[in-house]
């Protein structure tokens, strides 16, 4: 999974910078909006690198994600399921927060003053390259690399270097109840939907949260503190 993410997180890193450039460095995804026409490569591999952070079938996140979790479950204890259980929560959350991004950067009305909307444009050559690479990466990595790390010939690949105890962990992850593998998928589609829900179609709900739970929300807007601290 550190070799998958690698690419689909670095896509996304230097596909935010790319629209950082685009925007006349502006940062703030409030202060976006409306400019997926305008950057429409940057845009296109940024939602190639969402859909494989979502573990979406069949990009590079899917393959190594769902490992995880069959592997978490496979192991049957207390510390095994108590990470799966995480690790489907996380597979919401991390749809929703990537929708929440593509939505807020690219789609609805424009939220910058007028000059910086007059000079978005894509960004050049030098710079989209890389993306091109990475995002090649995070649609096929998984499924390249798969049969060699987890796959039929992972025991050759590992020898004994992940194995304990004589289990073979991985083996036993191909066995799972059918369930298992599509609970993550099911809360990733339940994820995207939530975040169209709230950014898209019915963009006052993030506020409505915000006065339900504002301690909440204070909480975790100022970064629990720490700066503060």
């Amino acid at each position: 999974h550190l070799m998958t993410h690698a690419f689909f997180k670095a896509l996304l890193f230097l596909g935010a910078g790319s629209v950082i450039h685009a925007m006349s460095d502006e940062q703030d995804m409030r202060r976006m909006g409306g400019i997926w026409r305008l950057i429409p490569v940057t845009y296109i591999l940024m939602w190639v690198g969402s859909l494989a952070l979502a573990g979406i079938p069949f990009f590079a996140g899917y393959y190594s994600k769902d490992m995880i979790l069959e592997s978490d479950f496979a192991v049957h204890t207390r510390a095994g399921l108590f990470a799966f259980e995480m690790g489907v929560a996380a597979a919401f959350l991390t749809a929703f927060y990537s929708w929440r991004l593509l939505l807020m950067t690219f789609h609805g009305a424009p939220r910058a003053d007028h000059d910086t909307m007059h000079h978005v444009h894509e960004s050049p050559r030098i710079m989209l390259i890389p993306l091109y690479v990475l995002g090649f990466g995070a649609v096929f990595a998984g499924a390249i690399f798969f049969p060699l790390f987890v796959g039929e010939y992972h025991v050759n690949f590992w020898g004994a270097s992940i194995l304990t105890r004589g289990e073979d962990v991985l083996e036993a992850a191909h066995h799972v109840p059918h369930w298992v593998p599509l609970l993550p998928l099911v809360l990733a589609v339940s994820g995207i939907g939530l975040g169209y829900l709230c950014y898209l179609w019915k963009t006052d709900l993030p506020g409505v949260f915000v006065r339900m739970f504002r301690p909440v929300y204070k909480l975790f807007y100022n970064k629990w503190y720490f700066d503060e601290l």
